[in-house]
């Protein structure tokens, strides 16, 4: 029986004002730790990843113990995963978390789950089974005329509409759950334009987004995005990478109208890369200039919300020297997070943490408020 229910405005709020400026768990939450979305959402400005660990069951039940303690401490309300990390295991952890989290008195309404496909996703189950993923991928998928060879690019991405629906519901499956708050496009631009050119590439794009808007229409999401790396943040002239968000933005509009669903974009952003605060590269032509701004200043000029993966690059900052110091804050990590967070364009920097002392240091970033804007230009001005 899946959980019903998706984050509301209501649910979301209630969650915000059951813990910003109180202490549970011997963990304060500073005032203004939330973000409000355009969809009148609270968000806290952590959200927990999933990406990495082993496929064993202790990384499964760490993980489920690193999202329940997270959510319940008050400092993360933002849930992030994808059908291919770990295998399908990560999204299936945090099914566990959720059903462990509403034992606790937790309403779905309060949480935020975002999910990902479009990237071929092996099954960790069928592999301990010893089952073979490439025949059955082929029988599933190919000889059952659900997608066409040609439908994947590079051997490893696939957007077709059956392949999402199929996904879709698979990902549904594993986390336990009626609805998705968010589903993205998983690197998109990256693994099909170099392959396929633009043309064809926008064409794929529009199937996508008719797909989701479908999704939405039956309740299955709430929203959808992309979820990306390099597309957002290079230069047009320099990529064939390259995507202007107002592109993408006008032709979800053109599928599902004003009111349509694509809201979220994820894409790395750190103090080592900080193109989407630093590099002009994205229009945003209002009837008055062809000016290029920043992928963060367009994003907030087109309404679109920012999720930011890699805060610490998996741990190549932590040893960094310029990283600057806060108040309040002791440990690289809690640096790296707080300066992601601070900015003004960012939602929340996605952590993923396991071990119970990094999930403790993680969260006490909750405890500190976020910079105020003159602080942080500050920051910028200096480093």
């Amino acid at each position: 029986m899946s959980i019903k229910g998706f984050a509301t405005p209501e649910g979301t709020r209630r969650y915000r004002e059951r813990f910003e400026g109180k202490s549970a768990g011997g963990l304060a939450i500073a005032e203004g730790h939330f973000r409000e979305t355009a969809q009148g959402l609270s968000l806290t400005s952590l959200g927990m990843g999933t990406y990495l660990g082993s496929l064993d069951e202790q990384t499964c039940r760490e993980m489920t113990d690193a999202a329940v303690r997270s959510v319940a401490s008050g400092a993360i309300n933002v849930l992030d995963t994808a059908i291919n990390y770990r295998y399908q295991l990560s999204e299936r952890a945090l099914a566990k978390a959720l059903k462990e989290l509403l034992a606790q008195g937790f309403q779905r309404d309060e949480i935020f789950i975002c999910s990902k496909n479009g990237f071929i996703s092996p099954d960790a189950e069928r592999q301990q089974r010893g089952e073979d993923f490439r025949e059955w991928f082929r029988g599933h998928y190919i000889d059952s005329g659900m997608i066409q060879p040609e439908d994947i690019a590079g051997g490893m991405h696939c957007m077709a509409p059956a392949y999402l629906e199929d996904q879709l519901s698979q990902s549904l499956a594993n986390l336990g759950v009626g609805t998705l708050d968010l589903i993205y496009l998983h690197n998109a631009a990256e693994s099909q334009l170099p392959e396929i050119g633009r043309e064809s590439f926008m064409r794929r794009l529009r199937l996508a987004f008719e797909f989701y808007e479908k999704a939405r229409a039956e309740g299955r999401i709430r929203y959808y995005g992309m979820a990306t790396w390099n597309c957002f943040r290079v230069e047009p002239e320099e990529s064939g990478e390259y995507l202007g968000l107002q592109d993408v933005v006008r032709l979800a509009e053109s599928v599902g109208g004003a009111e349509h669903g694509f809201r979220f974009i994820q894409l790395p952003f750190n103090l080592a890369f900080n193109e989407a605060l630093t590099l002009a590269s994205q229009p945003v032509q209002d009837g008055q200039n062809d000016d290029m701004f920043s992928l963060l200043e367009a994003a907030m000029a087109l309404g679109i919300g920012v999720f930011t993966s890699v805060p610490l690059l998996q741990g190549q900052l932590l040893s960094e020297t310029r990283l600057p110091k806060f108040e309040g804050l002791e440990t690289p990590a809690q640096e790296c997070l707080q300066f992601v967070r601070s900015n003004p364009g960012v939602l929340a920097p996605l952590i993923g943490h396991k071990q119970p002392g990094h999930v403790a240091q993680n969260l006490r970033v909750a405890s500190v408020p976020p910079l105020v804007l003159a602080e942080f230009e500050e920051i910028l001005s200096s480093s």
